[in-house]
Parts: C-alpha cells; sequence; structure tokens
C-alpha cells in the first residue's frame, strides 16, 4: 500500500472535511471521479484497484491534490481473505463506495462458469462483505454513507451480458435491504445507475469503428449511443462523481434507499 499526505493549503470545500472513505475500484473512470469529488469536499481516500502502486501513482497525486490524505491498497476482490485486509486498511471508513467491477459478455449458455462466479464475487459478493465488516463502525459512530455503483443495466435488461445484469440488478435489492436495516441510525444506502461513460474501452471501440467505417468521431459516438441516452452523448464521470459528492454530504442526509439513474433519460424511454 502506498500513501501520500496532505498538503498545505488544500481544497476549497471542506464539507466532509476529516471523513474517510474507501471508494473501489477508483484507479480511473467513474471510480477516480467520485474519489476526486469527495476529496475535494475534504474527505481522506482510501483508492482500490488491482494496479501496481507505479500504475495507480497518477491516480493517487490526482486526488492527493486537493491536499487530503490518499492512500492506495491493491485488492482481488473475489478473495474474502483479501476484502477483509482491504477493509482493515480502510481504518473504519465513514463513507463505503461499493464501485468496482468485472464484466465478461456472451449469451448464457455460452458464459463459462467461471465467469459468472467471478462477476457474482465481485461486482456483489464483495459488497456485501464490505458492508458486513464497515456497517458495525458506523453505527457506532452514528454517521455514515454508503453508495452503490449499479448502471442503467441494473434498471434495464440486455442480451450478452448475463453477470453483469444480474449483479448490478441485484445491487439495487442489496442497496434497499441496507438501507432500511440502517434507517435510523445516521447511515445512509442508495444505488447510482450511470448510462454509458466513455471509457478507455468505449474509446478504442469509437476508433475502430471511425477507422472502419470512415466516420467522423460525432457519428461514431451517435452510432454507439443509438437507441441508448436519448441526449445523445456520453455521461460525463464526473457527474457521477459530483452526484456522490452530495449524497455523501449534509444535504443528502435524508435520501436512503434511492436508486439514481444518470443515464440521459435512457431509463425514461
Amino acid at each position: 500500500m502506498v500513501a501520500i499526505t496532505p498538503r498545505p493549503g488544500g481544497t476549497e470545500g471542506g464539507g466532509l472535511r476529516g471523513r474517510r472513505a474507501l471508494v473501489t475500484g477508483s484507479t480511473g473512470g467513474i471510480g477516480l471521479a467520485v474519489a476526486e469529488a469527495l476529496a475535494a469536499e475534504g474527505c481522506d481516500i482510501l483508492l482500490h484497484g488491482l494496479a501496481t502502486e507505479a500504475e495507480a501513482a497518477p491516480a493517487l497525486a490526482a486526488v492527493a491534490a486537493h491536499g487530503v490524505e490518499a492512500r492506495y491498497h491493491r485488492a482481488d476482490l473475489a478473495d474474502p481473505a483479501a476484502i477483509a485486509a482491504l477493509a482493515a486498511r480502510a481504518r473504519m471508513p465513514d463513507i463505503l463506495v461499493n464501485n468496482a467491477t468485472t464484466r465478461h459478455f456472451g449469451l448464457v449458455e455460452d458464459t463459462a462458469p467461471e465467469a459468472w462466479d467471478m462477476d457474482i464475487a465481485v461486482n456483489l459478493s464483495a459488497a456485501f462483505h464490505l458492508l458486513r465488516l464497515i456497517l458495525p463502525g458506523m453505527r457506532r459512530r452514528g454517521w455514515g454513507r454508503v453508495l452503490n455503483m449499479s448502471s442503467i443495466y441494473g434498471l434495464v435488461g440486455a442480451a450478452g451480458r448475463i453477470g453483469y445484469v444480474t449483479t448490478k440488478t441485484a445491487l439495487i435489492g442489496l442497496t434497499r435491504a441496507v438501507a432500511l436495516e440502517t434507517a435510523e441510525s445516521g447511515i445512509t444506502c442508495n444505488a447510482l445507475c450511470p448510462g454509458s461513460t466513455l471509457t478507455p474501452n468505449i474509446e478504442g471501440r469509437l476508433r475502430a469503428a471511425m477507422a472502419a467505417g470512415e466516420l467522423d468521431r460525432a457519428a461514431a459516438e451517435a452510432r454507439f449511443l443509438a437507441g441508448k441516452q436519448p441526449t445523445g452523448r456520453f455521461v460525463q464521470a464526473e457527474a457521477v462523481g459530483a452526484m456522490a459528492a452530495f449524497l455523501c454530504g449534509e444535504a443528502g442526509r435524508d435520501i436512503t434507499g434511492a436508486v439514481l439513474p444518470i443515464d440521459g433519460g435512457w431509463s425514461a424511454a
């Protein structure tokens, strides 16, 4: 595990100053955007991922630039012992963001049992285990925020990704159950359901489509998003981060058990 200590003259925020957050799957993409948004509010952050320390260094530096303590811990969330070690390193966090995700593509009959087991372990069971280990500390302190990163595919079905659709849907059920169990404890538990964001994987697919079909950038994005987000644009990871920070702040104290789409109208269609 590596750490960067706070630098003087940090964030102009501070609404979460003194709080600690664990954000899984946070060396890039939505996870990093959430970590940065929380850090901008003064929250110390434990980043998590499968990256090496060298690979995680840019994300760690980006979070630390907000003037908070930033640490990184590598852990395989398919391993319960590694999950327990991660929870211990988190030092009784006030905020837990279950964002780490794995996905496999293929029809049900073409999906290997090992791929299904991996999706269940990382996308769903890891969230359960972290909640099991971290909620008692939140209860003792009378304050906590849990965010489960579901997906548009927790709200609508899709072919060819059985493990992902199943686990993201199940996370919504987990969210509602935990919200009711913690309703009088000062803890909130909510789920966010982002639509398509511009990940490195999607960027590669767009570039391939542009090269194969002689499309310009706008046409390639329009083709990719057709039938998905009515806005016709990708969801910004920073917008998901901003929503996460809002829910973790004082204004979000009475929002619990909510399932919030951030999908450009996809789930409304």
